[in-house]
């Protein structure tokens, strides 16, 4: 039993006895290590480029330019492959090259206009995020402001302003101004 034990320390420690590959050969994952790039087969891009290009195709298709364009061509396609000489004519009369040329740019033209609304979508959602959070904010900070204002009128319920004030003084001034004229009188009525 302490043969066995001794046999798996070692085989843990890199020193079997045996004639295979030994833990030393094998390389060992280092964690604190960010991993080496793997070579892949598939063409690398820039996430970003592509959806910025596709956003500005997706632009450019739903443009009048872009209809006006289409259109010309389509016209001098049709009309060079009806009057052009027999030698020169790419695509007779039923104008298959032309509808695959049409099936081609829209096979295309569809994924890439999706491609920007998702786009798009994530922005919007990023926004209307944003402006849900800039709203709760204005609303804590509105009511937290009412409650200030209402904690405010109810310590002033107490305080005199400056209007009840002025309203005493003009009851109190008629008060005297009452008192003068009836002293008077009855000094008058003495006489």
């Amino acid at each position: 039993m302490a043969a066995e034990a001794a046999e798996r320390s070692a085989e843990r420690a890199g020193k079997s006895s045996g004639t295979g590959s030994s833990a030393l050969t094998r390389s060992r994952v280092r964690l604190d290590l960010p991993r080496a790039p793997r070579r892949s087969l598939l063409p690398e891009y820039d996430p970003e480029a592509f959806g910025r290009l596709s956003e500005r195709v997706a632009r450019f298709l739903g443009t009048g330019r872009f209809i006006v364009w289409m259109t010309l061509v389509i016209i001098v396609w049709v009309l060079w492959n009806i009057f052009a000489p027999d030698g020169l004519r790419f695509d007779p009369y039923p104008f298959i090259f032309l509808t695959l040329m049409l099936s081609l740019q829209a096979s295309y033209a569809a994924p890439l206009i999706l491609l920007a609304q998702n786009r798009q979508d994530d922005r919007d959602r990023v926004t209307h995020e944003q402006d849900r959070k800039q709203n709760e904010r204005s609303i804590a900070d509105t009511e937290y402001l009412t409650r200030e204002i209402a904690a405010l009128r109810m310590g002033l319920g107490e305080v005199a302003t400056r209007d009840w004030i002025r309203s005493e003084f003009q009851d109190l001034i008629k008060e005297m101004d009452e008192r003068r004229l009836f002293p008077a009188e009855r000094d008058e009525g003495d006489r």
